[in-house]
């Protein structure tokens, strides 16, 4: 009888994720991408009202597409399609590592990237005059179902990639539908059917969520904080719901799409 043990292994998973850091850290730009770049944004924070609440959101709401598309996402695209590209999954597939291990462990390094630098944007943010976060509990869900999409984006987006180098132009559709929904919160005149179609989109969920658990703003022209611990919760509803269902869609393609080796 198979185990739960048989078929993931903590320990495979946590060497192979290793591995795959070190491989990530060799490479400088991506190294520069993953671990660097995510924390330009907050320079914007030196721009207007010190403190500003309005401000800060823009910021950190930067920030945050900034970590999903470079750490988790984009890394995970290319080097899922790197290693397919070389047979490196093929023959690994082969022993003893089990798909759920590999994919997991690919994963992982940008996952705890994107983890440490939300985290670390807290205290940097404080320096820089902005207020602790209104629900920290709602942040911290953000990020976890955040890097979980984006991963499963990742591995949805692997499928029609053919290599590397064609991942800069495979993932543009995705880093488009993720940076064009903060948009709803830029243009306060923005018609209403508009609004209400962008704020569909993972980019405008996240945008809602950064503003709602961390500056308690209501509303995408709010500029102060009105939002209590307990009402935060329920303004999150709607954008916590968008990000699962497109965290289910992408998981359902990836997993129907799933291709180990290159095409013939």
């Amino acid at each position: 009888m198979t185990t739960l043990a048989d078929r993931f292994s903590l320990r495979r998973t946590l060497s192979l994720a290793r591995w795959n850091a070190v491989l990530l850290s060799r490479n400088r730009l991506a190294f520069v991408y993953a671990a660097v770049l995510p924390l330009l944004p907050l320079a914007l924070l030196f721009t207007g009202e010190r403190g500003a609440p309005s401000v800060g959101a823009g910021a950190i709401v930067t920030m945050f597409l900034v970590i999903a598309l470079f750490p988790v996402y984009y890394n995970v695209l290319s080097q899922f399609v790197s290693r397919r590209d070389e047979l490196v999954l093929k023959r690994m597939r082969t022993g003893e590592s089990r798909d759920a291990e590999l994919l997991a462990s690919i994963a992982l390094p940008g996952a705890i990237t994107a983890l440490v630098l939300s985290a670390l944007a807290i205290p940097i943010a404080a320096a820089l005059g902005q207020s602790l976060p209104v629900n920290p509990l709602l942040y911290a869900a953000l990020t976890v179902l955040a890097v979980i999409m984006f991963a499963a984006f990742a591995y949805w987006t692997a499928a029609w990639t053919r290599s590397a180098e064609a991942a800069q132009l495979t993932s543009m559709p995705i880093i488009l539908i993720a940076s064009i929904g903060p948009l709803t919160n830029s243009i306060p005149d923005m018609s209403e059917r508009l609004r209400d179609l962008l704020s569909l989109t993972p980019g405008a969920a996240i945008s809602d969520l950064v503003r709602i658990g961390w500056f308690g703003l209501d509303g995408p022209g709010a500029e102060e904080a009105t939002l209590t611990f307990a009402e935060t919760w329920s303004q999150a509803g709607r954008p916590l719901l968008v990000i699962a269902a497109w965290t289910y869609v992408a998981v359902v393609l990836a997993r129907r799409s799933m291709r180990w080796e290159p095409r013939a």
